[in-house]
């Protein structure tokens, strides 16, 4: 088949990889403009755009899927539209002109967590299961009948980045065998059954840690919302950031509360200690938790949301 692949982040890349390696012919790969990144803000092709550049496709950069970006690709007659994590709409007509329409790869077992940011949702809340689901697009939000899916278990003291790196690869396989079975005619999509869930885009509020709640809740959200936005809270009048954090057994402390164990950091929440593994407080590098808390003053507290 002819096949448009749309996708940005790195977690598209796989797929990409997949599709470009197997049977059928991209004819091409769309994706957001370059963006400045960095301190110095250099303007850096999306990671599926180099990954295109390497794998010599054709690439088209855009924020947004506009009547001249819909006829270029109608021009190139796709049979099937392929969706990964692209960051903007696919409307009509263009939703609806490929022979086979549009799929789109997420990162969550759908209904639960329709949105954004699936795969950190379902760590902050505690989830202990997860997966991928490849759909056929529909003009409402990541409704559409589903193809297949693949389950796996939550690790312990997986982060959001390290669980959407190993999705993807995972994700990549099934889109792939959905792929060939719409092309067989064997792929047989069923509606999706239960109630809902949403999972917005992260903000900067997500990533404030309320160490008033207990020790399971606050470690969910730490490794929810690592590597990006990334947690944090605040000590005085200045941010710290909590690049990585352990459970502890440690005796209770006061939430907010911050001590040494020996060479670990503690920060009491309302059950058990957390360990600050390493942190980067404000305008500085990141360093190991120990060292952070040693040089500040004698009976410092991280504030405690209300």
């Amino acid at each position: 088949m002819r096949i448009v692949f749309a996708g940005t982040p790195q977690p598209a890349v796989p797929t990409l990889r997949a599709l470009a390696g197997g049977r059928h012919e991209i004819v091409a790969v769309v994706t957001r403009p370059d963006a400045p990144l960095g301190r110095r803000r250099i303007l850096t092709p999306s990671p599926v755009a180099e990954a295109a550049a390497e794998l010599g496709l054709p690439v088209l950069k855009t924020a947004r899927l506009d009547a001249d970006v819909t006829e270029r690709i109608l021009d190139l007659r796709p049979d099937l539209g392929v969706v990964v994590a692209y960051g903007g709409l696919v409307r009509e007509p263009l939703l609806s002109s490929p022979r086979h329409g549009w799929v789109n790869l997420h990162f969550s077992l759908l209904p639960r967590w329709r949105g954004a940011a699936p795969v950190q949702r379902a760590l902050i809340a505690g989830d202990e299961m997860t997966g991928a689901a490849v759909f056929r697009l529909v003009p409402e939000l990541d409704a559409g009948d589903v193809y297949d899916v693949i389950e796996r278990e939550i690790g312990a003291d997986e982060t959001a980045g390290e669980l959407l790196e190993s999705l993807a690869v995972d994700g990549a396989d099934l889109v792939e065998r959905v792929v060939d079975g719409i092309e067989a005619g064997t792929a047989v999509a069923q509606r999706q059954v239960g109630e809902p869930t949403m999972a917005p885009k992260l903000t900067i509020d997500d990533a404030k840690l309320d160490l008033a709640r207990d020790a399971s809740s606050v470690y969910a959200r730490v490794r929810g919302v690592t590597p990006e936005p990334g947690a944090f809270f605040v000590v005085g009048e200045n941010w710290v950031k909590v690049l990585e954090a352990s459970r502890s057994d440690a005796a209770a402390m006061a939430p907010g509360a911050l001590a040494l164990n020996g060479a670990h950091a503690l920060v009491g929440t309302a059950t058990a200690p957390l360990e600050l593994v390493t942190v980067q407080p404000a305008g500085k590098r990141p360093m190991p938790g120990a060292d952070w808390l040693r040089g500040l003053p004698a009976g410092s507290h991280a504030e405690v949301a209300s």
